[in-house]
């Protein structure tokens, strides 16, 4: 983050400090003046000071360095920025990835769906605002320790592993290992945080408000509680104190995994393609929205099958089906369905979906067999 840092500093950062006065220590100088002291006087027809206790609150106040005074590498300032760089990055991710998924690539027949909730995008909006001030600041300290020099980030290929080695290959190696080892850690310890938040002690308090949105949009991507979605983000985090990364990797890393976390929610049923078995994708984890007890995994299916949780994608399975049934339904009927009639339809789709389940365990326990 300190590449942000520095480029945030050396184009507003400066200049903003910069302006950022004690106002306290204008106000008590004012007060000092004999003029403005008759001039106070006079407005409110008193000669009399402030009590002692107001000069005294002032004094201290006005004592107080202002923002103005802060270097570069105050940890105050720093923290500062981070926090509006921060905020201000995951709203620009948010709305601009988030809206364009949702208008490009999301089937808005799904809001016919009987589990879409009335007015659910603008709720899922307002609740992904709630969380996002409360998760910035749980997260603040990581970018804060990467600033300040406690991460394992280095800049220049020269300062990685291998970056005085012979053989100019072994660094570019790295790297590319780096990368891999990335997704590999935080794809299996999201794993085991997902699927802890559906103890039902955790799941209750903290993951359930995610699972409030049955047939997601895009925008249901960040709207959880801020604690569930901080916990779910420490992997990413964590990895760059553990073994070393490059900073450019490590951002590309980051918005990587922002990127497919929106896009894991656009209730995609696709299916029936070959990496369905290895990756987990937007078919597998509107799955899990349905279901609640499968698919917990990030970006591939190992975790989810050797935990025993894989379900793949299958015709059945897919949401659509039911909202063209009851789009059918409503053309023979002119346009009108009772809600038993659409509750039969659901449940008609769920007992298909069912019977294809059956189906899928039995090839899944195959696979964990050719896995061990």
């Amino acid at each position: 983050m300190d590449i942000v840092l520095d480029f945030f500093d050396d184009y507003v950062g400066d200049a903003l400090y910069a302006k950022l006065h004690n106002p306290f220590t204008t106000l008590l100088a004012s007060q000092s003046s004999p003029s403005e002291w008759a001039a106070y006087a006079a407005s409110n027809l008193t000669s009399s000071p402030p009590p002692t206790s107001m000069k005294s609150v002032t004094t201290f106040l006005a004592e107080l360095p202002g923002l103005n005074t802060l270097p570069r590498d105050s940890i105050l300032r720093q923290s500062l920025s981070l926090y509006v760089i921060t905020y201000i990055g995951i709203l620009l991710l948010y709305f601009g990835v988030a809206t364009f998924s949702y208008y490009a690539i999301f089937d808005h027949r799904m809001k016919h769906h009987p589990r879409f909730l009335k007015d659910q995008v603008r709720k899922e909006i307002m609740f992904s605002l709630d969380a996002f001030p409360l998760l910035d600041l749980l997260t603040l300290p990581w970018f804060v320790g990467d600033v300040r020099g406690h991460s394992m980030l280095y800049d220049t290929i020269a300062e990685g592993p291998f970056g005085t080695s012979a053989a100019a290959w072994k660094p570019w190696a790295y790297m590319i290992f780096s990368a891999a080892l990335f997704l590999w850690f935080t794809d299996m310890c999201i794993y085991w945080i997902h699927r802890w938040l559906h103890i039902p002690m955790f799941y209750k308090r903290l993951h359930k408000p995610h699972h409030k949105w049955i047939i997601p949009t895009p925008f249901a991507s960040h709207a959880f509680h801020p604690v569930d979605g901080y916990l779910q983000s420490i992997p990413y985090h964590l990895a760059c104190y553990l073994f070393p990364i490059h900073k450019y990797m490590f951002i590309g890393l980051f918005s990587f995994v922002n990127l497919w976390s929106i896009f894991i929610h656009d209730s995609d049923m696709l299916c029936g393609h070959p990496l369905e078995h290895y990756i987990n994708g937007p078919a597998h984890h509107t799955l899990h929205h349905i279901f609640f007890n499968c698919n917990y995994g990030q970006y591939f299916t190992w975790a989810d099958k050797v935990g025993g949780s894989f379900r793949v994608p299958a015709k059945g399975d897919d949401p659509m089906d039911a909202v063209l049934a009851i789009i059918e339904a409503k053309k023979k009927n002119g346009g009108k369905i009772t809600k038993a009639e659409v509750l039969e339809i659901v449940e008609a789709e769920a007992d298909a979906a069912s019977r294809q389940t059956s189906d899928d365990d039995t090839e899944i326990a195959l696979e964990k067999k050719k896995m061990q």
